[in-house]
């Protein structure tokens, strides 16, 4: 059961309701995790939300950024973020299995993404500096800077949302991943 109140998307009003109208318009509903957050800081999901936009008119892949987002949600245990990006990930192109081997950390057969994933792994299980050669090969798989900028936005935006769910222990509104 959550933790945090959230109103109906309906009965919102201003600057939340107009977020939820956004987003009800594009997908058809306003997911839990969104109700949440826009319930309490409208200006914190409309962040979020333009956070994603940049990353969407980025030049990482869609499959890319749900694979960097699924990784980031398993390590952190938020069965909400997994569940949602694994939705996310089917509708990108990405095959059951290979968000199975997202989430367990292992290969996909698609080294450039992997590397990609490999970075974003390491990057929320350690602390201080990232190793020269971790970014290295990153590069060496045929991610620019400007991808690997964008995978740690894509690492950032999930990171909050993963942080509101685990806190609230949000209701899932996806299909349970098994």
């Amino acid at each position: 059961m959550s933790r945090l109140s959230a109103i109906h998307p309906d009965s919102a009003t201003g600057a939340t309701a107009e977020v939820f109208t956004a987003i009800k318009k594009a997908v058809g509903k306003v997911p839990n995790a969104y109700a949440t957050v826009g319930t309490h800081s409208a200006a914190a999901l409309k962040a979020i939300l333009g956070a994603d936009a940049v990353l969407g008119a980025g030049s990482l892949q869609k499959a890319d950024i749900e694979a960097i987002k699924l990784a980031v949600s398993q390590l952190a245990g938020c069965d909400y973020c997994v569940a949602a990006h694994t939705l996310m990930g089917k509708m990108s192109g990405l095959t059951p299995e290979a968000m199975r081997q997202v989430r367990a950390g292992t290969a996909t057969g698609d080294a450039k993404r992997d590397a990609l994933v490999r970075f974003a792994r390491l990057l929320v299980t350690s602390s201080g500096t990232v190793d020269a050669k971790e970014v290295q090969a990153v590069r060496d798989a045929g991610h620019s800077e400007q991808q690997i900028v964008e995978a740690i936005l894509a690492i950032s935006v999930i990171t909050f949302t993963n942080l509101v769910n685990r806190v609230n222990d949000t209701v899932l509104d996806f299909p349970a991943v098994q």
